[in-house]
């Protein structure tokens, strides 16, 4: 359908989850309460989680576990599935799973941030609806059978553990730091990074440039590539998805990268997909 005719409005079986409008809504007016109960000890606080979840998120649930770009002993995978879990985006299978139904799908109907669907809803309102038909739990299974063979991985994603897991950060914060500490450490951090992640999935369809040809909509935009460490420079990604490195050419700064090969110097990363040598001149066409 056109975007004019879709808009934001459900789609299919979509229906709205007012469970996760009421929390995101919540979390928002906290992130603004924190903004007037600053402290540098919270800001600290928001810093150091902004970054461990952050590349929880870029380097776990992303390019290892969704990708399997590459691959790292089974204690830094519970590492980093622990570090995404911690920003709340959901459960790692079903984030996996949506992830790689955005690929399959990618800028289409079935594309659950369908970015043709407008900004808006490929940045946010996405998240608003649900879809629990036998069909769409059949294609999420379908697209997470690898996570779903590691119990360990399946124990970390359940309701249970990501719930817990929060809280248990969040006692931890405002027993230790105090309700500042918590407020920064929590909601600031969590809005900054839903932000953060979701401006890939919007910005980086809009604006910015294209190294290589392709059906999809994907652009390289250099400051969402700064706020999500690396994940900015969405057309390269979208044209070699299952290579670590996001960033192509030697000015694309990808953080997440530079830890990928730090890990690879120490041993603790190997079988690492490269994507072909960058042509300097001209559009390369993609190879997905």
């Amino acid at each position: 359908m056109e975007n004019s005719q879709v808009g934001h409005l459900p789609v299919g079986n979509e229906k709205v989850d007012w469970r996760v409008v009421g929390y995101l809504v919540v979390t928002h007016v906290l992130a603004v309460v924190a903004l007037f109960n600053f402290t540098w000890e919270a800001f600290a606080a928001f810093f150091i989680l902004y970054v461990i979840t952050g590349v929880g998120i870029t380097f776990g649930f992303h390019r290892l576990f969704t990708h399997r770009s590459f691959k790292v002993p089974k204690w830094i995978e519970y590492i980093a599935a622990l570090s995404g879990t911690l920003a709340l985006q959901g459960c790692l299978l079903k984030w996996v799973a949506h992830h790689r139904m955005h690929h399959s799908y990618s800028d289409h109907e079935k594309d659950p941030h369908d970015s043709s669907r407008g900004f808006w809803f490929s940045h946010v309102l996405w998240t608003f609806y649900s879809d629990e038909s036998p069909e769409k739990l059949h294609a999420r299974k379908k697209f997470s059978r690898d996570i779903a063979a590691d119990p360990v991985l399946v124990f970390m994603s359940s309701d249970f553990f990501v719930v817990a897991s929060q809280l248990v950060l969040l006692a931890g914060l405002w027993i230790f730091g105090g309700w500042q500490v918590m407020l920064w450490g929590i909601f600031f951090r969590l809005v900054v990074v839903y932000h953060a992640t979701w401006f890939v999935n919007s910005a980086a369809h809009i604006w910015g440039y294209r190294n290589y040809e392709s059906e999809h909509q994907a652009t390289n935009c250099w400051w969402v590539g700064l706020i999500t460490f690396g994940e900015g420079w969405h057309n390269n990604h979208h044209a070699y998805a299952n290579v670590a490195p996001a960033g192509h050419r030697w000015w694309e700064i990808d953080t997440t990268w530079m830890l990928i090969k730090t890990l690879r110097f120490l041993g603790l990363a190997r079988d690492v997909n490269m994507p072909p040598p960058f042509l300097k001149t001209g559009r390369k066409k993609s190879a997905a």
